[in-house]
């Protein structure tokens, strides 16, 4: 970030010139990924002439209408994602993927930036930048690159998603990585009137808070039947080396457990506990199926279809086909 010795320069109302310009826009340009806005340049008494001379000689590169990459043509992801909010428009703001990955989120890669500007500004295509113009777009939040809020950012994620596994995966990762709770996801949601996506996402969001829970013990019974399988038990209660619990799914007849995880079951020390469960219930010679709560909604057949055959493998009946 450029400190206060640049305010010299700007107060004496000359462009510095050659070295000095070049330790100013370097400064400037390490504050948003090595590019720097125009505006800023001119802040600091470096005019539209000065940067045509610096990418004459080859040492900066104009990378649109406001946009200046210093030292090299190749731009960082943060680079990009400042270069689509400076050239999209005024009032441009990352939302959705792109909001989240610019705060910290890891494990998925976008195609493209997407930005939310107010529909009544004038507005400029980028390649690279899916622009939404709305009338009233989500507040900025935080300091640094404009973007909404992580809460409205993992809802408009979802709702652009390019397939109901996508959306699925845009809201269990925010969650997952501390970047927002089930809590504050829950009541943005309910304040969205419209989406395309309603359904899938009151389960899925149903499912990351209120876990296994939100399946319903009633679905799991209706879709055994319909692959064949007896009716199981719920929530049956047993006793192990870690006291008491209660198992999700049960067929005691051919000691055969699905355990429904919810969205939860991935934070803090839940995977221990899962494991130790898990463990116990093997010791004794029970055959035990983990279930993805979300992964369940997205591949239901698969998840039955296993059901089916282990039940069948336990009980002594020749494997179905398909």
């Amino acid at each position: 970030m450029a400190d206060d010795r640049f305010a010299r320069d700007g107060a004496a109302g000359c462009s510095p010139t050659g070295a000095r310009r070049r330790a100013i826009a370097g400064d400037l340009a390490a504050g948003h990924g090595g590019v720097v806005h125009r505006r800023e340049l001119l802040q600091h008494s470096i005019d539209r002439f000065a940067v045509r001379d610096e990418i004459a000689a080859g040492r900066w590169f104009r990378a649109g209408r406001h946009t200046v990459a210093i030292d090299t043509p190749v731009l960082t992801t943060e680079a990009l994602h400042w270069q689509a909010v400076w050239e999209s428009g005024s009032g441009g703001r990352l939302d959705g993927a792109s909001a989240l990955l610019a705060v910290g989120m890891s494990g998925f890669t976008a195609q493209v930036i997407e930005v939310t500007m107010p529909s009544r500004n004038r507005h400029h295509p980028l390649d690279g930048v899916r622009l939404h113009r709305v009338d009233a777009p989500s507040p900025i939040a935080g300091a640094g690159i404009p973007r909404v809020g992580v809460e409205p950012a993992t809802i408009h994620a979802a709702q652009w998603a390019v397939s109901d596994r996508q959306a699925a995966l845009l809201i269990c990762l925010p969650i997952q990585q501390r970047l927002t709770s089930p809590a504050r996801l829950l009541v943005a949601w309910r304040r969205v009137r419209r989406s395309i996506r309603r359904h899938f996402l009151d389960a899925v969001i149903a499912d990351v808070t209120d876990g296994a829970h939100s399946l319903g013990e009633l679905d799991f019974t209706r879709l055994a039947r319909r692959y064949g399988v007896p009716e199981p038990s719920h929530q049956s209660l047993k006793t192990g080396p870690g006291g008491r619990v209660y198992l999700d799914i049960s067929w005691e007849n051919v000691g055969l457990v699905v355990e429904i995880d919810g969205g939860h079951h991935v934070l803090a020390l839940n995977p221990i506990d899962d494991a130790l469960r898990q463990n116990d219930r093997v010791a004794v010679g029970d055959r035990v199926l983990r279930i993805p709560v979300i992964g369940f909604r997205l591949a239901t057949d698969r998840f039955m279809r296993q059901v089916r055959r282990t039940y069948d493998a336990l009980s002594g009946v020749a494997p179905c086909q398909g």
